[in-house]
């Protein structure tokens, strides 16, 4: 779509070319999803594209994602075999069902910050432990995904900020992994989506999306039982249930507790 109201396109060469960015202004990077609406709000553009941010980062800390990181580089990068963890990259794109463009063109920090509740790419950045660096005006400061986003298209990123890079540590990458996905049609937005990651400890981690507002992220000790996974789904508050044309609120809250009881079977070395 033709956005009208642009007057200018800035490219970003360095950090500086930053400065400015608030009301009327906007980040630039796959704009998949800034032009497939009117934005009447906007007279400028920011393209941080150009400013040559490695896609993929693997060092003795983890992983580090850039914000710009396409969602094909994201599932098509070669992760070394110690990260048992990387196929949920590729599942999470999956789940978006988009088309072979969008994949090359969409970005992480596209998929992060406009914080959909069908953001499956946040859902596995987030489920896999994942931290958010970013650059502000005042300084950067990093922050849990779990904490970054407060609902549907709202976030704490405050204006002025720009997301740089999602950080997963090392250990979480070498965790185990399963995902669970369901959707009222074969092709159809998801109506829940539900991961699931080991750790070495034993501890378990279960990350809720596409069926809540925002990713609902439940900790375990050790992997639960369906019973307790009843119990914990049911006093998950109502408001945090997603209501939409793709799904009902309980509709969504009972096959997101039948995903999570096969994740777990799935992580607990069964396959349900």
């Amino acid at each position: 779509m033709d956005l009208d109201t642009i007057r200018e396109i800035h490219v970003a060469r360095g950090r500086a070319d930053l400065a400015g960015l608030g009301a009327g202004t906007a980040v630039l990077a796959g704009g998949t999803w800034l032009y497939s609406e009117p934005q009447p709000g906007l007279e400028r553009l920011v393209d941080i594209t150009t400013l040559g941010w490695a896609p993929i980062t693997i060092d003795d800390a983890g992983l580090e994602i850039a914000a710009t990181c396409t969602l094909a580089e994201l599932a098509g990068a070669e992760y070394p075999a110690r990260y048992t963890a990387a196929p949920l990259f590729g599942q999470a794109c999956g789940a978006l069902v988009a088309s072979h463009k969008i994949l090359r063109t969409a970005t992480v920090g596209g998929n992060v910050c406009l914080a959909l509740p069908a953001g499956a790419v946040l859902a596995a950045l987030t489920a896999l432990g994942g931290a958010a660096l970013l650059w502000g005006p005042d300084g950067d400061q990093w922050i849990p995904l779990s904490h970054l986003v407060l609902g549907p298209g709202e976030t704490t990123v405050a204006p002025g900020e720009v997301l740089r890079a999602v950080r997963i540590p090392e250990s979480n990458m070498r965790s185990r992994t399963a995902f669970r996905k369901v959707a009222l049609s074969p092709l159809g937005r998801s109506g829940a989506v539900v991961m699931g990651r080991l750790d070495a400890t034993g501890a378990c981690t279960l990350t809720v999306s596409a069926a809540t507002t925002r990713p609902v992220v439940l900790e375990f000790a050790r992997l639960p039982d369906a019973r307790e996974l009843a119990a914990i789904f049911a006093e998950i508050h109502p408001g945090l249930w997603y209501d939409d044309p793709h799904g009902a609120p309980r509709w969504r809250r009972h096959v997101s507790t039948l995903l999570a009881v096969e994740v777990v079977a799935e992580l607990s070395g069964g396959r349900a």
